[in-house]
C-alpha cells in the first residue's frame, strides 16, 4: 500500500516537540489528565488514557509522575481545571492549519493564537473554516528490523486502511480511530515492537509550497507549537525540498 505524505508532515511536527524535552513532558501530562478526567483513571478501561500512558512511558517519564497526572484528572489531586480547545487557520500560502490546545484560561489562549498567526502573515479563522481539510486517524509506527511482511499482515486483518514500508524497513500504519486500538493489540500480541502510536488530525490533502513559503510556515508552525498550552499543530502542507538547508 501507498504512503502519504501525512507522516513527513508528522514526522517534521514530532521531531520538533521530542527535541524539546520539558514541553514534550508538559503536552504529555496534560494529555494524562485530561484523558483520565473524561475517560475514568484505569487504562484497560480507558483506550485514550492506554495511548497516552504508553506514550508517557516511551518518553521515558517515570511512573510516578504519570500517576500523579491520573489521579489529577481523576479528581484525586488539586490541578488546573483544563479544556480542550481547537483553533483554525491560515498560513502563509493559503495553508490550513489545526491547533489543538488544552488550556486553564481560554481568552489567554486565543490572544496567543491569534498573534502568532497575525505576526506570520497569517489569520486565525472561525470553527468549520479548516476543520473540514483534516480528519482523525490512528497512526503506529512499528519499529524496524522486524518482519515487515508480518506487520502488514497483522495490520491488514486488524483493520489497517494504509501501510507505508519505510527505508529503514520501519513501518507506518494508518487506521480509523476505530480500529487502531485493536490494531495495536494483534501487533503486540504477536510480538512487534511499536515505537510509536497516536490519534491524530491528518490533511486529507496536501499543498506542495515553494521555498518561500516553506520557510514561512515553518516559522508560523514553530510559533504555535512553542505556545505553552499547544498539545499539537497540523497543517496540510507539503514542504519544498531544500528548505532544511535553509534552516540549517
Amino acid at each position: 500500500m501507498a504512503g502519504h505524505s501525512k507522516w513527513a508532515n508528522i514526522k517534521h511536527r514530532k521531531g520538533r516537540q521530542d527535541a524539546k524535552r520539558g514541553k514534550i513532558f508538559s503536552v504529555l501530562i496534560r494529555e494524562l489528565t485530561v484523558a483520565s478526567k473524561l475517560g475514568g483513571p484505569e487504562p484497560d478501561d480507558n483506550p485514550r488514557l492506554r495511548t497516552a500512558v504508553d506514550k508517557a512511558l516511551s518518553a521515558n517519564m517515570n511512573k510516578d509522575t504519570i500517576e500523579r497526572a491520573i489521579q489529577r484528572g481523576a479528581g484525586g489531586l488539586e490541578g488546573e481545571n483544563l479544556e480542550e480547545v481547537s483553533f483554525e487557520g491560515y498560513g502563509p500560502g493559503g495553508i490550513a492549519i489545526m491547533v489543538e490546545s488544552m488550556t486553564d484560561n481560554n481568552n489567554r489562549t486565543v490572544a496567543e493564537v491569534r498573534h502568532a498567526f497575525t505576526k506570520s502573515g497569517g489569520n486565525l479563522g472561525t470553527n468549520g473554516s479548516v476543520s473540514y481539510l483534516f480528519e482523525k486517524k490512528g497512526l503506529i509506527n512499528a519499529s524496524s528490523g522486524q518482519d515487515t511482511d508480518e506487520i502488514m499482515e497483522i495490520s491488514i486483518e486488524a483493520g489497517a486502511e494504509d501501510i507505508e514500508v519505510n527505508e529503514d524497513d520501519s513501518v507506518n500504519i494508518t487506521s480509523s480511530p476505530e480500529d487502531f486500538e485493536a490494531i495495536k493489540v494483534s501487533l503486540k500480541e504477536n510480538g512487534i515492537e511499536i515505537s510509536d502510536s497516536e490519534i491524530s488530525l491528518v490533511p486529507e490533502t496536501t499543498i506542495q509550497a515553494d521555498l518561500e513559503t516553506s520557510l514561512k510556515v515553518y516559522k508560523l508552525l514553530e510559533m504555535l507549537e512553542d505556545l505553552d498550552d499547544t498539545q499539537s499543530v497540523t497543517s496540510n502542507i507539503e514542504f519544498a525540498e531544500g528548505m532544511i538547508d535553509e534552516l540549517d
